[in-house]
């Protein structure tokens, strides 16, 4: 009888102890910037009631939501003309009460709402976790991955906007990755809409225009022409969508455009604060003003920031941006904030492919004994409690198999170092220590073992 062979679901993966040491790599990385800053970690579950998740990424978002069948008969509350009538949202409604994060953002929004009474506002806290979205998976684009979140809520200083560059300026300094930080602010784009006479189209402009990158000018007019933008509207578009010249001549440009808009002329105020803090820090990473930058989320009301990579070809890294009225939803109004996400499987993507891990960070276990007989083991097991007091992370090899499988092994797994023990490394209460770099090897005691290993 055929066995069939075990699978995993599409656009999930597994990770390899080697996977797992860069991706810690990256974590740890991203981590200890974010605790330099002053933000404190939390967590939330990795599923929430669907009451809590859908209407916050707009329509395109709910139809990515993974929703959860309720437990038991599920189908046993359901009226059968609405099965018969094939009526989705009531359906739904009626077999799943809950469904998997989308991403760490809305979930924060309601932790801060049930929490209000135990943080101190201004709340800056990091999460870092798996998120899933029901999309078409394809490179860099996956149904379950981690994000990296930092945000601060509880205070509308453009100072907090500041922050989150330097702290994208620093993780991607310390990891190597040459990028370009785009921003852009949703308040010029309502006044964009405004200024050509659909400000009730916002929504469908910025999901199109959203799209330049990926789909080219003519795709995103025909776009914006499906949901009914005139073509007057698409034509006085084009110059802005297409605007050149640096952040200030841009500023300038968009100004002139806007002056008849009260939220135009407020968003590009706020940009030209953030400008003048940025510039004043003289960052490493680019930051450029690119007005097609919309991102897609409904609840970003002021700067947004997506950050790509100049080196290899993948979709933004890094994204986020301010909103306002988030957690309004949840019944607390006037709590501004405003947050990044730092994709760290598209992270993981670009550092692997461009090979910028450092060796050290690959590797587990720096010592390992290898032994002859039995007696010799039971050496190696006292003597490596002395090697991981030192707080160097050190093996045995569990049995006194023949030298060459023993050494097979270290080198399988890049240790670093061999401790030989044999019975005139016993009678010397010593090991002979083995670069298995350059092959060099002298007969050591543990003490000097452990400073040469941590040299």
């Amino acid at each position: 009888m055929a066995v069939n062979k075990p699978s995993i679901p599409k656009g999930t993966r597994d990770f390899s102890p080697l996977e797992m040491a860069r991706r810690n790599y990256i974590f740890d990385t991203i981590r200890s910037v974010f605790r330099l800053y002053g933000f404190q970690q939390i967590e939330t579950p990795a599923m929430e009631n669907l009451s809590t998740l859908m209407g916050k990424y707009g329509d395109e978002g709910d139809k990515l939501l993974f929703k959860i069948l309720n437990s038991g008969e599920f189908l046993s509350s359901v009226e059968q003309a609405d099965l018969e009538n094939r009526a989705q949202s009531k359906v739904l409604k009626q077999i799943s009460e809950k469904g998997l994060r989308y991403d760490l953002t809305v979930p924060f929004a309601r932790f801060v709402v049930m929490n209000r009474d135990k943080i101190s506002f201004p709340f800056k806290r990091y999460q870092i976790q798996p998120v899933w979205r029901a999309d078409k998976p394809q490179k860099g684009r996956y149904r379950e991955f981690y994000q990296c979140d930092v945000d601060i809520v509880g205070s509308t200083s453009l100072v907090n906007e500041v922050e989150l560059l330097q702290i994208t300026d620093e993780v991607y300094r310390r990891l190597k990755i040459n990028v370009v930080v785009k921003i852009n602010n949703r308040k010029i784009l309502a006044g964009i809409a405004e200024s050509i006479g659909e400000a009730d189209k916002i929504v469908d402009i910025t999901v199109a225009i959203d799209k330049l990158d990926k789909i080219g000018l003519d795709n995103v007019n025909a776009e914006l022409a499906s949901k009914g933008i005139s073509e007057d509207a698409i034509a006085k578009l084009q110059p802005i969508i297409t605007l050149s010249g640096t952040n200030e001549e841009k500023l300038e440009t968009i100004s002139k455009v806007l002056a008849g808009s009260e939220i135009g002329q407020k968003g590009i105020e706020e940009m030209k604060t953030i400008f003048s803090y940025t510039n004043a820090l003289n960052l490493a990473t680019p930051i450029e003003l690119d007005l097609t930058l919309a991102r897609g989320l409904n609840y970003y009301t002021g700067a947004i920031f997506e950050v790509k990579a100049l080196d290899v070809q993948i979709g933004s890294i890094t994204g986020g941006g301010r909103y306002d009225n988030l957690t309004s939803v949840f019944g607390m109004p006037d709590v501004s904030g405003v947050g990044i996400s730092f994709g760290a499987d598209r992270i993981y993507d670009v550092m692997t492919q461009l090979d910028l891990y450092p060796s050290d960070a690959l590797r587990s276990t720096k010592l390992l004994f290898v032994t002859f007989g039995d007696k010799e083991l039971s050496f190696a097991i006292n003597k490596i409690r002395e090697v991981r007091a030192a707080g160097i992370s050190a093996e045995v090899f569990p049995e006194p198999a023949k030298m060459k499988k023993q050494m097979g092994y270290a080198d399988s797994r890049s240790i670093p170092f061999v401790a030989i023990v044999g019975e005139t490394e016993m009678a010397e209460d010593k090991v002979m220590l083995k670069n298995m770099a350059t092959g060099e090897q002298k007969l050591v005691s543990i003490d000097d073992a452990i400073s040469i290993v941590k040299a």
